[in-house]
């Protein structure tokens, strides 16, 4: 049974919209400039205000085209997430999905990293079932689960609940992205989605899964019905990637969060046709794509001849082997393994300028984590570490 997602409480849009510039718990802004970026320390804790340059200019998305940049450009996958306590303290009355739906708090959310950290890229507060539940697919996320489905797909006619997306299923989405290209100036920001093979393993299963049997079954007993429910999804992942992009993203990426799961021949035929045809529809809109997935190191070529310029690795193959495995024409993101973020500092920096090193090696480089920041993670270490990456690139010339 669909949950009615109920409108934002008075109060709660007087705190969003204010934007709480005050400083958060634990955030102290630091006076002068970043050193490389140039960019004002106190950033971190005030309004960002449009009055930078044109994004086509950052480092970000000039790394993404393998243009020259100034110094390695970093983002986190979740860097607005439940490791910031002024995250927990917004979201503490409301579910995941109610949030994700509420405009002024997802503008909230999306910018609360930035008054902390100097990375080069925002990436929208959203979830991949955004797009499942905005065309009616009865899926919650439960605290602590992830991801249930009420009525898995499991048969043809299951499949004829999935119908296409259109713009206006997801005004909220169009209404934060726009304010969010308002307030963030010189700063891009990434939309995103949910990859085909992600995506159809939480419809089947039902919700999360550790070994994806019911999926594989349906997979290599089915391929019909597999191949007919990706060509929905994908429809419903493009039409959900444009409306972000039309109200502003300058980036998108495709998480296939779970494809690492099967092997390379299956990818090829069950998989790469849809997520090909997904950054196809994407081509004509100049921004660029990435592609993402975690355990991923033996689908990294395959999924690069997907068509995104930018190719996310996870921490179990060091950049300089993933450009071995990645065709040339590419930029690399990623790797540092999430888990280190929770060490002394001293590992987290030998770690790190490591990562940076091996980096050196592909013809352009994101720094990122290797998967999403983890809840326990302090916001400390995210600090340091992405000054730690535009101190430690600007070093090396060119």
């Amino acid at each position: 049974m669909l949950t009615r997602l109920c409108p934002v409480s008075a109060d709660l849009r007087r705190r969003v919209t204010g934007r709480l510039r005050n400083a958060p718990d634990g955030c102290r802004a630091r006076p002068g400039h970043c050193p490389v970026t140039g960019r004002p320390r106190q950033l971190r804790c005030e309004k960002i205000r449009n009055v930078n340059p044109p994004t086509g200019e950052s480092p970000f998305l000039r790394a993404c085209r393998r243009q020259p940049v100034p110094y390695t450009p970093v983002w986190f996958m979740r860097q607005a997430g439940r490791s910031l306590p002024e995250y927990r303290a917004a979201r503490a009355s409301m579910g995941m999905l109610q949030a994700c739906f509420t405009p002024d708090l997802v503008t909230e959310l999306t910018l609360q990293p930035l008054r902390r950290y100097h990375v080069d890229a925002a990436i929208l507060f959203s979830d991949i079932v955004v797009p499942l539940r905005a065309v009616g697919v009865g899926v919650d996320i439960k605290a602590g689960v992830g991801p249930v489905i009420e009525h898995p797909v499991r048969s043809q006619r299951d499949l004829q609940r999935l119908r296409p997306l259109e713009p206006g299923d997801v005004p909220f989405i169009s209404q934060a992205v726009s304010a969010l290209v308002a307030e963030l100036g010189s700063t891009p920001l990434i939309g995103f989605a949910g990859g085909p093979f992600t995506l159809a393993s939480y419809l089947i299963e039902g919700g999360p899964s550790k070994s994806f049997d019911t999926t594989k079954s349906l997979m290599y007993g089915n391929p019909a019905l597999w191949h007919a429910l990706l060509s929905r999804l994908a429809d419903i992942t493009i039409g959900f990637l444009r409306a972000q992009v039309a109200a502003g993203a300058a980036a998108i990426q495709l998480f296939d969060s779970w494809a690492g799961t099967i092997c390379p021949d299956d990818y090829r035929q069950a998989v790469l046709p849809h997520s090909r045809r997904i950054f196809a529809a994407l081509a004509g809109t100049g921004v660029p794509r990435i592609h993402f997935g975690v355990g991923t190191g033996e689908l990294l070529g395959l999924m690069g001849e997907a068509g995104a310029e930018v190719v996310g690795v996870d921490w179990r193959v060091p950049l300089d082997e993933a450009v071995r495995r990645v065709e040339p024409g590419k930029a690399l993101q990623g790797n540092l393994d999430p888990a280190v973020l929770l060490a002394p500092w001293d590992v987290v920096e030998q770690r790190a300028r490591d990562v940076v090193a091996r980096g050196r090696t592909a013809e352009a480089h994101i720094f990122n984590l290797g998967h999403g920041v983890l809840p326990s993670t302090d916001p400390g270490q995210l600090a340091r570490l992405a000054d730690l990456v535009h101190s430690e690139s600007a070093r090396v010339p060119g």
